[in-house]
């Protein structure tokens, strides 16, 4: 993670004065215990699985990332700030599945989705809300009432 005081002054102060859309209603529900939870990863790293079709810049879709594939997993996140070296090094430090992955087998959490998902976080939010509404909707379906964001 970079400190605001290394970035290029120009976009310290954009991100400064960067002003998060309004969402209306309220997405807080009471949660079911840590043991009942049926768990998807979604990342903003900008992951897909090599051979997959490249995030460009701008891209406000995601790409799937099937559980157990993480050794296939590139990065196309484009930032001058974004360090890539953490990545490089362990995908955990981006896309923490492995950690799931040992909650689940601890019993901490109940299971985990058979798809895990990443978009590239250097996008326009609102754009993204067609293919954000989507995948909430595909979750749904494989049974996951419990989703952890990992921004980048």
């Amino acid at each position: 993670m970079v400190r605001m005081t290394d970035l290029n002054p120009e976009l310290a102060t954009f991100l400064a004065d960067f002003t998060s859309p309004e969402v209306p209603g309220s997405p807080w529900t009471t949660p079911s215990p840590p043991a009942m939870r049926r768990v998807a990863l979604v990342s903003s790293a900008g992951l897909r699985l090599r051979g997959d079709e490249a995030f460009s810049e701008g891209s406000a879709d995601y790409r799937s990332i099937p559980l157990g594939r993480t050794a296939d997993v590139v990065q196309d996140h484009v930032s001058v700030s974004h360090d890539r070296i953490g990545f490089q090094e362990d995908v955990n430090v981006v896309f923490p599945l492995q950690r799931l992955v040992e909650l689940a087998e601890d019993g901490v959490i109940g299971s985990l989705a058979d798809t895990h998902y990443s978009f590239m976080g250097a996008t326009d939010p609102l754009s993204m809300e067609s293919a954000a509404r989507h995948l909430a909707g595909r979750m749904k379906a494989e049974g996951v009432n419990t989703v952890v964001l990992a921004p980048v």
